[in-house]
């Protein structure tokens, strides 16, 4: 029987979570993307600590545009709150989702905003 696409994505994010994880130094920014919002969040998986978060629901990220133009701003308000806490260089997991479209705004924003990966 074939897959769903919910299972599909977390199997791919299980094959992916393997290779990457995030440490004290190079912490690992984390996606999700729902129907409506997206979410991302730095973590730091030796010590299970989110380092910082931002997401398509905070007041301070503008909701004017498309998804994907909300997707790159929400990318630059983690951005902001990331180098504020001195956090410059992050491992990108898409968390099991295609790189492209949204996914991929985030990332752009992310590093428009001044995060290296």
């Amino acid at each position: 029987m074939a897959l769903s696409k919910v299972e599909k994505r977390q199997k791919i994010k299980r094959r992916v979570r393997r290779n990457i994880f995030g440490t004290e130094t190079k912490p690992r920014l984390s996606v999700y993307r729902s129907n409506k919002e997206i979410y991302a969040q730095i973590i730091d998986d030796n010590s299970g600590v989110t380092l910082a978060s931002a997401s398509s629901r905070e007041k301070g990220v503008s909701v004017e545009g498309t998804k994907t133009e909300v997707s790159a701003s929400v990318g630059k308000a983690l951005a902001a709150k990331a180098v504020a806490k001195g956090i410059e260089t992050v491992v990108f997991d898409r968390n099991g989702f295609v790189y492209h479209g949204r996914i991929k705004a985030l990332a752009d924003g992310a590093r428009e905003g001044g995060l290296k990966f």
